[in-house]
């Protein structure tokens, strides 16, 4: 009741506008030269255009006024690509995107640093420093960070399996130059208290497994208990308390509770929580060091298994000017990488790569800010407005990040002209067939027939992307809402696509 009365008094303000100038004109036309009617109509024309453009089409404002939020809450541009605009409601109001950021975030490192650019990861020795004999390396072994947003384990162990068969055994000291970034570490903990929880990861020049991880549960069926398992097994790392064991049937995945505690400079996981045998064994992903910490701790222990040893440890520090490359890594292509941020909705990959994107526009010892101006610069190169924007860290995952639905739709369109539509559209996920809106839109036509980007925070729901029309026209969708009763727009926003699909 409430929204509907305020899209009627919103609606209601306009037109009775346009109504009023209507009937000035037509009171006084007989008074008025031809040019200053013409000029009367023509004003009284582009009120009622902009009027109709606050409005939604009966169809979806039923689906609106079912959520009982606010037309005022509502940015929202539908508009064919190559073709006129459908709606657009209050699409010049800057509003939190939540995920949907992403999407402003890999365009602008997909179109500033091309499909083809890719992160290396090398490891040095000093000039003339080679191994002896005995594979003893006099100086140090340095490894420069490139920033790789997907740096996994197995990359790792065969950067240090190539090691070995170049010669190189026993190590003094490890020395890590992340000087591509600068200070980019956050607390996991400061947006939503949830510091062990793989969403809230810092970016690293280093990264590697995206810094997590994974809890294994066994089940012993005999014994009615669940056996944890840490993966990789770090000595770093122990596990406190249990999972209780319970009968029945599995209910989908079970909720277990952790807390990341230290002790004698080791990671502590308090487990504890309930899971139904039937389930078998099942895996959760956590935080549990800081980046740093963990490549460390990575690091010994592949090493270690490989037959290497390690004298006075890791630390950071930079990388001379003469060393020499011995092995290093080339990452996935960023065209392949967006493909995991957008589809997934991988917040720590995305920030990595708005910094890379800073590191490379602006220089080394990128910071959030250097790419916040590299990606406003390459967007505003293409022609997109960005008044009112905040990037912020490009995940989303931030309370003062800003967009319009209107900007937003002119860089999906600008992205629809380039040669690298492809690329960007294939990144996002599709409707009922994968990604974050897998188990969405699953029914009736409009399967398959949208490419969209999701977005959801406390107070914020944001959908975006492309969507194909029955009749073969592809159209621009942008929908951002915030409001305390946010989370009641996925059905409206369900609707949405399925009436763009419908044209």
């Amino acid at each position: 009741m409430l929204a509907a009365r305020d899209a009627a008094l919103e609606g209601g303000a306009a037109w009775s506008a346009a109504a009023l100038l209507g009937r000035i004109s037509t009171c006084v036309a007989a008074l008025w030269p031809a040019p200053l009617r013409r000029a009367a109509a023509g004003l009284a024309l582009a009120w009622t255009a902009v009027a109709g453009a606050q409005q939604l089409p009966p169809e979806l404002a039923q689906a609106w006024q079912a959520t009982r939020v606010p037309l005022g809450s509502l940015s929202l541009v539908v508009r064919q690509i190559d073709g006129p605009q459908l709606v657009a409601v209050n699409d010049a109001v800057p509003r939190n995107p939540a995920s949907v950021m992403k999407m402003a975030t890999t365009w602008s490192a997909l179109s500033g640093l091309g499909p083809d650019y890719s992160w290396r990861t090398t490891f040095l020795a000093g000039r003339g420093d080679r191994p002896d004999a005995q594979g003893t390396l006099r100086g140090p072994l340095y490894l420069k960070a490139g920033g790789d947003p997907m740096l996994r384990i197995e990359d790792l162990w065969t950067l240090l399996n190539d090691l070995r068969l170049r010669g190189v055994k026993n190590i003094s000291e490890l020395v890590v130059d992340r000087s591509i970034f600068g200070r980019v570490a956050t607390d996991p903990g400061a947006f939503d208290d949830a510091p062990d929880r793989p969403y809230n990861a810092s970016p690293d020049a280093l990264m590697v497994g995206l810094g997590a991880v994974r809890l294994v549960f066994q089940p012993d069926a005999r014994a009615h208990k669940w056996i944890p398992i840490v993966d990789p097994p770090l000595p770093e790392i122990r596990v406190q308390g249990s999972v209780k064991w319970e009968a029945g049937a599995c209910r989908g995945s079970p909720e277990i509770a952790t807390d990341v505690g230290g002790s004698g400079g080791a990671s502590v996981l308090h487990i504890s929580g309930a899971a139904p045998g039937s389930c078998g064994e099942f895996s959760v992903y956590r935080l549990a060091m800081p980046q740093p910490d963990y490549f460390a701790a990575v690091f010994r222990l592949l090493w270690k298994e490989l037959g290497g040893t390690l004298g006075r440890g890791v630390r950071a520090g930079a990388v001379p000017a003469d060393a020499v490359p011995i092995v290093w890594h080339d990452s996935a292509s960023l065209a392949d990488t967006i493909r995991l941020i957008n589809k997934n909705s991988n917040n720590v990959m995305a920030r990595t790569v708005l910094l890379t994107l800073g590191a490379v526009k602006n220089g080394p010892g990128a910071t959030v800010d250097s790419g916040d101006r590299a990606a406003l610069a390459v967007l505003a190169g293409q022609g997109v407005d960005t008044a009112g924007w905040v990037i912020d860290n490009g995940a989303g995952l931030a309370r003062q990040a800003r967009l319009t639905a209107r900007g937003l739709g002119q860089m999906l369109d600008v992205a629809w002209h380039t040669p690298l539509m492809s690329e960007f559209m294939s990144s996002l996920a599709i409707a009922g067939v994968d990604g974050t809106v897998k188990r969405r839109l699953r029914g009736g036509d409009v399967k398959g027939m949208a490419h969209l980007k999701t977005g959801t925070l406390r107070d914020s729901r944001a959908l975006a992307g492309y969507v194909l029309g029955a009749s073969g026209k592809r159209y621009i969708v942008v929908s951002v809402v915030n409001d305390p009763k946010a989370g009641a727009v996925r059905a409206f926003d369900d609707a949405l696509i399925r009436w763009v699909a419908d044209k």
